[in-house]
């Protein structure tokens, strides 16, 4: 990851000898200071994850389905409805 912009966050780590040796030996490697590695390599992991948790990816028998649901809603159920009145009671705009 190339240096861009001023950094103003600061993080601090505790790490035993060994963990701290091995984290060292790869930014070498990688021709990368060792703040630039571990932030490196810390965002692309949070990319995955955050990704994960956060885009939906369908097929495309589920991306009709979905496009067919939201032309097509079905009608509203006891349920529904007693949500829909829960949270008109609850939320107060």
């Amino acid at each position: 990851m190339p240096r861009t912009g001023q950094r103003l966050e600061r993080i601090n780590l505790r790490l035993n000898r060994e963990a701290k040796r091995k984290l060292e030996r790869a930014a070498a490697y990688s021709d990368k200071t060792l703040s630039d590695f571990i932030i490196d390599v810390a965002l692309r992991r949070a990319d995955s994850i955050v990704g994960q948790e956060e885009i939906i990816t369908l097929t495309p028998g589920e991306w009709q389905r979905f496009q067919t649901m939201l032309s097509n809603p079905p009608a509203p159920n006891k349920r529904f409805k007693r949500a829909f009145a829960e949270r008109a009671r609850v939320v107060q705009r």
